[in-house]
């Protein structure tokens, strides 16, 4: 089968599309034809080797598709059922494995696609809005990237919740997605001070919560943007590492700062199964809205990547095997 390895880290151009023998199901797990891979920044931190994992590898977590083979002791799911999960041993490929308990079989109306750019966003969306702050009528959140695969669905919870939702973007394309999603002040990081523009919107107070995902460049601002008690949720670095900080900065609003994984949200099955049967819910009833933007051949991952790192993209972006 066909599949994308790594054996050195670096730029997207050592995503090589190689010939590798087909997997076998462990004890407990199953082997799936992946229909859809998610795409996903956490590949380009371990592709780079920011996040470091063992060498020669194949990048993926995020995957939907079709149960073909089970392993000993498996019980729950049989050949021919459809699943999705964001625990994939190598999604990156035309088939992978996955332990029967991080898998999620999904409901007849939501396509592999859905399920693909769904799940690994979607949850982390939910937990963001739900369970690190969880926002309520009459809150206020500043999301940044809010055109991004999170934020366009972070922007849709955090109005689900009655929340008053500052958003920031890049360009005035990705602004009007950004409204279209429900974000009731967007604006322009590249063109405006959104700090300036949060505390004079906001009367000066500032926003009970800043969820951020990009994370160097705009870490001092997001602090400047938090009420008193506030929270920033620092929950990527897509421009970069945030350099150390003095926690002295925090006392300026007795602030709160967390740096938060999903897979700490999902670690055991009940809250899995909850997040992810709320997320793929509600996009089977369509009051959750994907936006899938790119889709990619499995050979041209690397083209995938440097879209992904250059913020070219808005939504969700998938490998197609």
């Amino acid at each position: 089968m066909k599949a994308i390895r790594v054996a050195s880290c670096g730029g997207a151009e050592v995503l090589r599309l190689e010939e590798v023998p087909p997997p076998s199901p462990g004890s407990g797990e199953v082997v799936m034809r992946v229909a859809a891979a998610g795409l996903n920044f956490i590949e380009v931190y371990q592709r780079t080797g920011l996040y470091p994992v063992p060498l020669p590898f194949t990048p993926g977590g995020e995957a939907a598709g079709e149960v073909i083979a089970v392993g000993a002791g498996v019980t729950s799911l049989q050949p021919g059922d459809r699943v999705a999960s964001v625990a994939v041993q190598g999604a990156y490929a035309e088939q992978a494995t996955l332990a029967e308990e991080r898998a999620i079989k999904l409901p007849a109306t939501v396509t592999d696609e859905m399920a693909a750019a769904a799940m690994l966003q979607g949850m982390t969306a939910h937990y963001l809005a739900h369970t690190t702050y969880p926002l309520k009528a009459g809150d206020s959140c500043l999301i940044h990237a809010a055109a991004g695969g999170v934020g366009l669905l972070l922007v849709q919870m955090a109005k689900r919740a009655a929340a008053r939702v500052f958003a920031t973007v890049s360009t005035e394309a990705k602004a009007e997605l950004a409204r279209q999603a429900g974000a009731d002040v967007v604006m322009r990081y590249t063109h405006e001070d959104f700090s300036a523009v949060v505390k004079e919107k906001t009367g000066g107070r500032g926003v009970n919560v800043v969820y951020d995902s990009v994370g160097q460049s705009t870490f001092e601002k997001s602090l400047a943007c938090l009420a008193p008690l506030g929270m920033l949720v620092l929950f990527g670095q897509s421009s970069g590492p945030v350099p150390p900080v003095n926690p002295r900065v925090f006392a300026a609003g007795s602030f709160f700062f967390t740096r938060p994984s999903l897979f700490h949200y999902v670690a055991d099955r009940a809250n899995l199964e909850r997040r992810a049967g709320e997320v793929l819910g509600w996009v089977a009833d369509g009051s959750l809205k994907l936006r899938i933007e790119r889709r990619y051949p499995l050979a041209e991952a690397e083209a995938a990547h440097r879209a992904l790192e250059g913020r070219e993209t808005t939504g969700k972006v998938l490998l197609v095997p």
